[in-house]
């Protein structure tokens, strides 16, 4: 029986909303006296890192993530509608971001749907506690969006596999424990697609038998960290660590980025990147000067504003009309992949307008004493371009919705 179809009383689930609305309200630090990353990708160091391995597991032991994850693997095996309930808490409340991204919304839902037992036992409640981090090995520097044509090598070798080669943007890759990798297996076969295959790779500790890992972090144009490249040289790691069969790696890929562009459901809840609100842009709007009047006097800054409103409106509730199979069964994941591209676009007009409002103090950035909201709104634009590339980019994600979505040719 699937999570959706599990039965629930309406009062259980009112009172389970007003609980988490309250626990929140309680928890959520308010003063912390250091930069919170605005998103999963700006994780990059050590401070940042503990407090929010701290937060995310104070979130699952109180019940607000996995709700409706299996019992059995850590869960809380509640129906789905539970966990949307402790999400939308966290958003209200403005809560800090979930730091284990990559596992909590990637990889466990890949473990959860066609994971073995041994796996799910293994992983699952390590990574709603945060005591186990994952990153992603896909992207190669050498091959840019053409991740079909992954060159790392993984060469089996008794009960091992010897792994080779680079991975780039590793998310986290300093810190994680485990990394979903996309190696390739078969360099001969007919087919790039066939020679590729998936692994539960470990980072560091005694389930590396030999060789190296090692992860350099790269700095953003922000100033901050988050991502590094990883270099594999002789790394041995236990052909237990392979997920399905050798040459299945494509398939089990895209399954995982269907996770990852929001195509397919599972992910445990919770929010991975804070947001900006729309309602801050208009208390900006009253603050910001405009030709010596406050910015929201100004009929085209009214109209802009409206604009962005309603289209913060319509993503909301498209997101929720997703859910209703109805309402999304004409063309399937259309409203899941179309939000993905919709989303990131819009919170990076939403930024620059942000910042087109504050004029002459635009110029100023985090740390500036002058810089309107310490540099909130342009280090959300700057940011933002990550959103656009992770899962593949914009350009891709149209490619991919004319293709598969509208059923367009590839020419």
């Amino acid at each position: 029986m699937a999570d959706s179809d599990i039965e629930y009383d309406e009062q259980d689930l009112a009172a389970f909303k007003d609980a988490a609305v309250a626990w929140f309200g309680e928890n959520t630090p308010r003063d912390v006296d250091f930069m919170l990353p605005l998103t999963f990708m700006e994780v990059g160091t050590d401070q940042q890192f503990n407090f929010l391995r701290e937060w995310q597991n104070k979130v699952y032991e109180a019940g607000y993530l996995g709700a409706h994850w299996p019992k059995e693997y850590g869960g809380g095996g509640l129906h789905p509608a539970f966990q949307d309930a402790a999400t939308r808490a966290m958003a209200q409340a403005r809560t800090p971001i979930m730091l284990n991204a990559i596992g909590l919304n990637w990889t466990g839902p890949l473990l959860l749907d066609r994971g073995s037992e041994e796996e799910k036992q293994k992983y699952i409640k390590g990574i709603l506690s945060a005591e186990t981090i994952w990153c992603q090995g896909f992207s190669e520097p050498e091959n840019g969006s053409d991740l079909g044509n992954a060159q790392t090598r993984a060469v089996k070798d008794g009960d091992d596999y010897v792994i080779n080669g680079s991975k780039i943007w590793t998310t986290q890759g300093n810190y994680a424990d485990y990394m979903i990798l996309l190696a390739r297996t078969n360099p001969d076969a007919e087919n790039k697609y066939k020679g590729l295959s998936f692994f539960l790779a470990p980072m560091k500790g005694a389930d590396v038998k030999g060789g190296s890992i090692e992860t350099v972090p790269i700095k953003k144009l922000t100033g901050e960290y988050g991502f590094t490249q990883t270099f594999f040289t002789d790394a041995r790691i236990s052909a237990d660590c392979l997920m399905g069969a050798e040459g299945e790696g494509w398939l089990i890929a895209m399954q995982t980025l269907e996770y990852e562009r929001g195509a397919r459901a599972g992910q445990a809840g919770g929010h991975v990147m804070m947001m900006s609100d729309p309602s801050d842009i208009i208390r900006l709007a009253r603050e910001a000067k405009l030709n010596g009047k406050p910015a929201i006097d100004d009929p085209a800054v009214q109209e802009e504003l409206v604009a962005l409103m309603t289209e913060a409106r319509s993503l909301g509730l498209n997101s929720r009309r997703d859910k209703i199979r109805p309402l999304a069964q004409d063309r399937p994941m259309s409203l899941a992949l179309g939000s993905k591209l919709a989303s990131t676009d819009f919170y990076q007009r939403l930024n620059a307008f942000a910042i087109t409002l504050q004029g002459t103090r635009a110029a100023y950035y985090v740390g500036d004493e002058n810089a309107h909201d310490n540099g909130l709104w342009q280090r959300g634009y700057l940011n933002s371009f990550s959103a656009t590339i992770g899962g593949g980019t914009s350009q891709i994600q149209r490619n991919i919705i004319g293709e598969h979505v509208l059923g367009l040719p590839k020419s």
